[in-house]
C-alpha cells in the first residue's frame, strides 16, 4: 500500500472511530462510474455503474450490534460482504452477508495454518443501499445463538475443519461449534432468512434479528454443543466436501423451495479425485417439508475456457445460484480471476437423489467419471448467458450476482476484509497491511436480457 494510500486510510479510520452506527451508515468512498452508452443499438454486455463501499472500522461496526465482541480489530475495516448479493424489495438495495470475517493462511514449518487476526467477529446480514457510486450500510443483523451469543466465525469440528490461529500462526484458537462460515443468502416472504455455510456444509434458517432458528448438515455429522438446534438431515454424501468449499451459492424459487450449490466437487474417493474434477452437485431444499428433495449433477466447463490461461481444474467454483424462473437458474462458475454465467433448468429428470452416486462406496464415484452422461449420469444442459471476464471492469473474485431487472445485474466481490495470505499481511504492530481491494457493487447490463 502506498504512503498516499495509507495516510487516507488513517484519516478515514480516525474519523469513523466513535461514531453512531448510524452515522457510519452514511461514509462512503466515491467511487467510478464507467460503461457510458453509445450510439446505436447495442451488442454487448457493459457495465453501467460501480459503486463501492466506504471503510468502516469492524470494530465499530461489530461492537454497534454487539458490544464488547471485537477488543481489537488490528486495522481491520468492514468487508467479506460480498459473499452474497439479495435484492431488498426498494430499488438500488441489497441484503448482503458477510464470511466468516477476517481469515488467512500462513505456513509453519511446511504447513498452512488458518488464520483468523479478529476471532470475535461475529458474522452478519449487512443491508446496503447503492446510491450513484457509493455503498452505504443502512442496515445490519449480528448472527446470535438461541440465548443470543455471537455464533463467531471459528472452525467448528477438531479433525474436520482447519485449527483456529492468531493472526500470526502462533497461537491456537479454540474451535467454537457455534461458529459459521456464512455464504448464500435469500430472504423468505415471512422475513426470516436462509443462508449456507461452507463448514458443514449446511444450510442455515435465520429469524428476521439474525437468531439462528435451526441448522441443518449432513446426515452423520454428529455435531455436538452448539447453542442452536442443530438436524442431520442432508444427504452424508456431502460429508465429503472438500475443505473451505462447501455450500456457496443459494437460490429461491418462485415456489419458496431453496437450492444449494456444493462450491466445488467432492473430494470422492479422495482429494485428488476432487481437486481433477469438473463435476459438482446442487441440492433443491423444500422449506416445507424440511428436506432435500432432489440432487442434480452440474457440470463445469474447462478451466480453460472458464479462465483462459489457467490450468489448474481445482481453481473451478460456484459461488451464486440465482432464480430467474419458475425451475431456472443462473448458475456462475468462476476462478478468482474470471467469471461467467450460465442459465440452467432443473429436469425433472436429472434427479439423482438417492441413487447410487450418493453411497461413497460407489466406484468409479461421480466425480471420477471422465463424462458423466456417457456413464448414464442426467447431467443439468446449460447455456452460456455471459462472460464477465470478457466485460472491461468487473472486478475480480465476484461471489455475489443479483437480478435487478430483466436487462441489469448486480455484481458484488468478496475483497476479503482487505486482507492477504502469508505474515506480511500484519506490519511488525500486528496491524493490518491492506490490499486497498474495495468491495464493490457493479451493475451489468445484458442487451438480450434474462
Amino acid at each position: 500500500m502506498s504512503p498516499h494510500a495509507a495516510r487516507q486510510r488513517r484519516v478515514r479510520r480516525s474519523l469513523a472511530v466513535g461514531v453512531p452506527f448510524a452515522v457510519l451508515a452514511a461514509i462512503a468512498v466515491t467511487g467510478t462510474a464507467t460503461g457510458a452508452q453509445t450510439g446505436g443499438k447495442e451488442k454487448a454486455p457493459r457495465i453501467t455503474s460501480t459503486a463501492t463501499l466506504g471503510d468502516i472500522p469492524l470494530g465499530t461496526f461489530s461492537d454497534s450490534l454487539l458490544p464488547g465482541t471485537v477488543g481489537d480489530d488490528r486495522g481491520v475495516d468492514l468487508g467479506g460482504i460480498g459473499s452474497d448479493i439479495y435484492p431488498a424489495g426498494r430499488k438500488g438495495e441489497f441484503w448482503t452477508v458477510t464470511d466468516r470475517g477476517p481469515n488467512g493462511q500462513i505456513k509453519v514449518d511446511g504447513k498452512k495454518r488458518r488464520t483468523f487476526p479478529v476471532p470475535g467477529f461475529d458474522p452478519a446480514i449487512v443491508k446496503v443501499r447503492v446510491s450513484g457510486d457509493t455503498v452505504k450500510v443502512i442496515d445490519a443483523r449480528p448472527l446470535t445463538t438461541s440465548s443470543g451469543k455471537p455464533v463467531t466465525g471459528l472452525s467448528n469440528q477438531k479433525g474436520r475443519d482447519e485449527a483456529p490461529y492468531t493472526y500470526d500462526a502462533k497461537t491456537a484458537l479454540t474451535y467454537d461449534p457455534n461458529g459459521l462460515d456464512t455464504e448464500g443468502i435469500v430472504r423468505a416472504p415471512d422475513g426470516s432468512f436462509w443462508l449456507v455455510d461452507e463448514y458443514g456444509p449446511s444450510l442455515v434458517h435465520v429469524s428476521a434479528r439474525g437468531k439462528v432458528l435451526k441448522r441443518y448438515v449432513p446426515q452423520g455429522l454428529k455435531p455436538a454443543g452448539a447453542d442452536y438446534p442443530v438436524v442431520e438431515s442432508l444427504p452424508g454424501i456431502l460429508l465429503h466436501r472438500k475443505g473451505n468449499r462447501g455450500f456457496e451459492g443459494l437460490a429461491q424459487l418462485p415456489g419458496g423451495d431453496l437450492v444449494m450449490a456444493v462450491q466445488s466437487p467432492l473430494s470422492l474417493p479422495d482429494e485428488d479425485a476432487g481437486d481433477a474434477s469438473r463435476t459438482t452437485r446442487l441440492l433443491r431444499f423444500s422449506p416445507k417439508k424440511q428436506a432435500v428433495t432432489a440432487e442434480y449433477a452440474y457440470r463445469f466447463d474447462a478451466v480453460g475456457v472458464v479462465d483462459p490461461g489457467e490450468d489448474d481444474t481445482s481453481e473451478l467454483k460456484i459461488s451464486s445460484v440465482v432464480a430467474v424462473g419458475r425451475d431456472r437458474l443462473l448458475v456462475e462458475e468462476r476462478t478468482d480471476k474470471a467469471a461467467r454465467l450460465q442459465t440452467v433448468k432443473l429436469d425433472r429428470g436429472a434427479d439423482i437423489l438417492g441413487e447410487r452416486w450418493d453411497d461413497d462406496a460407489t466406484k468409479p464415484s461421480l466425480e471420477q467419471l471422465d463424462d458423466p452422461a456417457a456413464s448414464g449420469v442426467p447431467v443439468l444442459k446449460k447455456r452460456l448467458l455471459v462472460d464477465l471476464g470478457g466485460i472491461d471492469g468487473v472486478p475480480d473474485k465476484i461471489e455475489g450476482v443479483a437480478r435487478v431487472n430483466g436487462h441489469t445485474l448486480a455484481l458484488i466481490n468478496d475483497n476479503d476484509f482487505g486482507m492477504t495470505d502469508g505474515a506480511e499481511a500484519f506490519d511488525k504492530d500486528g496491524r493490518l497491511v491492506d490490499s486497498d481491494v474495495e468491495t464493490t457493487v457493479t451493475y451489468v447490463r445484458l442487451p438480450k436480457g434474462l
